[in-house]
């Protein structure tokens, strides 16, 4: 087997091998996820974007960022961290914010707030809500990733078919997530591309 064979092959297995665990995350009404963004040849690292002024350090580690009372649409986020080389990332910080249903961000607490880490396969998943929009902004939803030991990638993820998304400046739609909608549940899959 010559070695672009060797590499479409390896890409074909992780690829396959990766997806497994999320059929019952990323399936919803027949709807399956895909990886984004998809491993090739040279893969795009995830472009970073500001953290914005309402970052705060030190959340609490926790899967879920659900408040009690909440009436907002949950959402269940789901992905990959993997490195250039197609390989998963593991026990990889994923650090999590979003403002509230109504648009506001607790800046004097940790409600919305919350770090997980990734598998040993670069897994991560999050379960939250399905934030409000700030004002002047699209809906979204900001994260730093950091490979164990290696350096933080910051950005923000949006969710598709918002009418915010043509008149955020910030908005960019390599960071749009995949998103499957059932009632008040939405599954959403976003998979990071970092330096490991």
């Amino acid at each position: 087997m010559n070695r672009i064979q060797n590499r479409t092959a390896r890409r074909r297995f992780l690829g396959a091998a990766l997806a497994l665990p999320f059929v019952s995350i990323g399936h919803v009404s027949g709807q399956t996820l895909p990886l984004t963004p998809a491993c090739g040849e040279k893969p795009e690292r995830t472009p970073s974007q500001t953290a914005g002024p309402f970052f705060t350090p030190d959340s609490p580690r926790r899967n879920s960022l659900v408040e009690p009372g909440s009436r907002a649409d949950r959402l269940t986020l789901a992905g990959l961290v993997l490195s250039p080389q197609c390989k998963p990332v593991a026990n990889a910080l994923l650090d999590f914010w979003h403002c509230d249903e109504s648009g506001a961000y607790d800046n004097k607490g940790f409600r919305y707030r919350g770090h997980v880490f990734a598998d040993a396969q670069g897994r991560y998943n999050l379960e939250t809500i399905v934030p409000g929009e700030y004002p002047g902004r699209t809906r979204h939803i900001h994260v730093k990733v950091q490979a164990p030991g290696g350096r933080v990638l910051t950005t923000q993820l949006y969710f598709p078919d918002e009418p915010g998304n043509r008149s955020d400046g910030s908005y960019r739609r390599e960071l749009t997530m995949q998103v499957a909608r059932k009632g008040t549940q939405r599954n959403a899959r976003i998979d990071f591309v970092i330096a490991a």
